[in-house]
Order: structure tokens, then C-alpha cells, then sequence
């Protein structure tokens, strides 16, 4: 179950060279990651750091607008992600560079994909291993690790669906997560025409989670806007 929960983890391939994203892509797919979007400026690799919310970042060190050191120094001002440096160059300066600056690890081109994404795995489990989620409601307590509501003794399982929307509103629990975020995060980077399906996702969400569904306390409408996950002890 940790396995799955780790590879929920939205990861950003930052790289110059297309065919170097599509082929981490595909292996990254392949093995059961489901959240991966890329960019190939330093300006691309900002605004979808800041804005979609990247867990792990792998940035190549040579970038048409800058270098990864410098797009690391910028992202280190609004996310402590973890991150991993790629380079087609192998002095040690740029190394000790990287790593000096606080990343996790660094590959230098040509690398074996298998060997990345071990590295991946090995950082994910490092940083997120004391996260827990077990998540603590009003009247109940989500197991996101298995998937599952328990509530007064009862064991309910979580669609897969849900269990995605929950993940992003636990993600950013006490904050407003917008209806294109979480249709988003349930369906694709086109998420648009989603918004009845997501209602009634959010329904049945709070039919498994809430003691009175008509009158939620732990997921709330935010009118206009989204919805609000609020945690027990943080009201």
C-alpha cells in the first residue's frame, strides 16, 4: 500500500531535450506513476511547480532560459520539494554544486532508466515516510495508504476516484481547492465538463465520511470557488 501511495506523488521532469522527457515518462508510467507533467524552460518549470503543486522535481542542469541551479534557488522560495539533478556533463563541480545547494541526488546523462527510477523511489520513500496518510476527521478517520473511510467501526472503501479527490483536498487541508483542481486531479489535464461527475463523487464522498451528509462539517463548499477538507483539531 505504500508503494501505491508514493506513486500518487505528482513529479515534474523539467529537460531541454523532448525525447528525454517522453522516454522518463513513459518508464515513470509504466511502472504505476500516475501524476507527471514536464517543462522545457526554467519559466514553464516555475508557474507549473508553483500553481499544479509538484512533489519531486528532476531538473536538467542546461535550460534554454537558465540553469537548473538557478530554476532550484527560485522553487526553494515557495516549495521545499525534493529534488534530483540531471546533466549531460559529469564535473565534479557541477555536483558538488547541486548538491551543496540541497538536492537529494544527481545523474549524469546518459543514465539507465531503471536506475532513475529507483533513485526516484529511494527519495520518495525518504521524504514522505513520516507523512501520514491516516487522516483524522470529525466523525471518522480516512486510510489513504488502503484506501478506505472508517467509520463507528466500519471499514468503507474508496473508489478510486475519491480516493483522488481526497488525496488533493488532504494535500491542501484548511485551504480552498478549486472544482478545476480537483476535477483535474480525478480526471486528466482536460478536465473541463467534469463538474456534475465531481459533485456527485463529493456526494458520495460525504456519505462515507460526514454523520450528516446534508450537513457536512469535514468537507465544505466553499460557494463559488471549491471545497474545503478541515481536518479534526484544526477548526
Amino acid at each position: 500500500m505504500e508503494q501505491y501511495y508514493l506513486k500518487q506523488k505528482k513529479i515534474l521532469l523539467v529537460d531541454d531535450e523532448k525525447e528525454i522527457l517522453d522516454m522518463i515518462t513513459d518508464f515513470l508510467s509504466r511502472d504505476g506513476y500516475t501524476q507527471i507533467r514536464t517543462a522545457g524552460t526554467v519559466k514553464d518549470a516555475l508557474r507549473t511547480a508553483e500553481e499544479w503543486g509538484a512533489e519531486l522535481a528532476v531538473l536538467d542542469v542546461m535550460l534554454p532560459d537558465g540553469d537548473g541551479f538557478s530554476l532550484f534557488e527560485q522553487m526553494r522560495k515557495f516549495t521545499e520539494i525534493p529534488v534530483l539533478f540531471l546533466t549531460a556533463r559529469g564535473e565534479d563541480e557541477d555536483r558538488i554544486r547541486g548538491l551543496g545547494l540541497g538536492a537529494d541526488d544527481y545523474m549524469v546523462k546518459p543514465f539507465l532508466p531503471k536506475e532513475l527510477l529507483l533513485r526516484i523511489g529511494i527519495i520518495l520513500r525518504r521524504y514522505y515516510k513520516a507523512e501520514d496518510p491516516a487522516v483524522e476527521l470529525a466523525g471518522c478517520r480516512i486510510d489513504l495508504a488502503r484506501a478506505e473511510v472508517v467509520k463507528n467501526g466500519e471499514h468503507l472503501p474508496l473508489t478510486a476516484k475519491e480516493h483522488e479527490i481526497l488525496s488533493v483536498l488532504y494535500r491542501n487541508a484548511g485551504r480552498i481547492v478549486t472544482i478545476d483542481q480537483l476535477c483535474e486531479a480525478a480526471w486528466g489535464e482536460n478536465p473541463f465538463g467534469y463538474e456534475n461527475s465531481l459533485m456527485a463523487h463529493i456526494r458520495r464522498i460525504r456519505e462515507k465520511i460526514e454523520a450528516n451528509p446534508s450537513k457536512p462539517v469535514s468537507l465544505i463548499t466553499v460557494r463559488g470557488l471549491g471545497y474545503k477538507l478541515v481536518l479534526e483539531g484544526r477548526r
